[in-house]
């Protein structure tokens, strides 16, 4: 952060101009997740924070606002989802098998297959 000349306190006006600079910017979503996945190694949010920066998101105009949100949940539920795969497949390697780990994890069985399969071409 001292690098970028910004301090502690300015953490989350920094993310939030951040997110507004790639809603307008209008890139496809690989770009978005890469910049975004750097931006977050080096500004990090604790959730307290991430509060204050989605109420902050919320006092933009409707359009950005609606933008800037989506964008944000979108990697939220994209960082849900590898979560519950991980789960999927470490369950997978502990031995359970496909209809429990689709029961307990919510994936269909296709995609508990798709990860065994995917598991095994990998060992």
């Amino acid at each position: 952060m001292s690098k970028m000349e910004y301090t502690e306190d300015e953490k989350i006006e920094v993310k939030k101009e951040f997110l507004r600079m790639l809603v307008r910017l209008e890139l496809d979503p690989a770009r978005n997740r890469e910049l975004t996945t750097f931006f977050e190694t080096y500004l990090k949010l604790t959730d307290e924070e991430e509060y204050i920066l989605q109420e902050e998101v919320r006092h933009l105009n409707p359009d950005e606002e609606a933008k800037v949100m989506e964008l944000m949940t979108s990697y939220e539920r994209k960082g849900i989802e590898k979560g519950i795969k991980k789960v999927a497949i470490n369950l997978l390697s502990d031995g359970m098998d496909v209809p429990k780990v689709a029961e307990l994890t919510g994936l269909s069985e296709k995609e508990i297959t798709e990860l065994k399969n995917q598991q095994d071409r990998n060992d």
